[in-house]
């Protein structure tokens, strides 16, 4: 795994050994930041289940201002600081060291409203995430969020938590949703 482009182009990133997180391969990150890519720069980011920090790296890699990373597993957050490390790109990061829904909580009135939010959750947990996250301060009508997801899940319940889907995109075996407040 690597970073695909910006100031951190090639490095390579360490992951966390085991089957504990679900890497986003680097041709599926290329295609979700290709199509982001002229909303980046100096946006902020919010990087949930962060794994190895991958996607949030991108980000700062390719102009993202700030980012946040949210893990909880000890193992994945040494490795999210080494990959800072690695990439040079510590200064604009924040790592998180805690359960997700605790983060959510702990950031209200903390930021302006994040810009985007990608989180790749365990398979069915998006539900809980969502509806802690339409409460927070720090999500407007212009942040997107952005779900890496089986491709098996529904997201029927959108509409009910004042959300909408506003784009899709599926691979092989998962997809991403964009996701906005209406």
């Amino acid at each position: 795994m690597r970073v695909i482009s910006g100031s951190a182009r090639r490095t390579n990133l360490k992951t966390v050994p085991g089957e504990s997180t679900r890497p986003t391969t680097d041709r599926i990150k290329e295609t979700l930041f290709n199509m982001i890519q002229g909303e980046l720069y100096d946006c902020l980011f919010l990087d949930l289940f962060s794994g190895s920090g991958a996607i949030g790296i991108e980000a700062l890699s390719r102009g993202a201002r700030r980012c946040y990373f949210v893990e909880q597993a000890k193992e994945a957050v040494a490795c999210i600081r080494q990959n800072l490390d690695a990439t040079h790109l510590g200064q604009k990061a924040v790592v998180m060291d805690c359960d997700v829904l605790a983060a959510i909580g702990r950031l209200k009135g903390k930021e302006k409203p994040f810009d985007f939010i990608f989180m790749d959750p365990p398979y069915n947990f998006e539900f809980h995430v969502l509806d802690e996250l339409r409460q927070m301060d720090y999500i407007d009508d212009h942040t997107v969020i952005i779900v890496e997801a089986s491709k098996e899940t529904s997201f029927d319940y959108l509409d009910q938590f004042g959300y909408e889907m506003i784009k899709r995109k599926e691979y092989k075996t998962n997809m991403h949703i964009f996701i906005q407040k209406k």
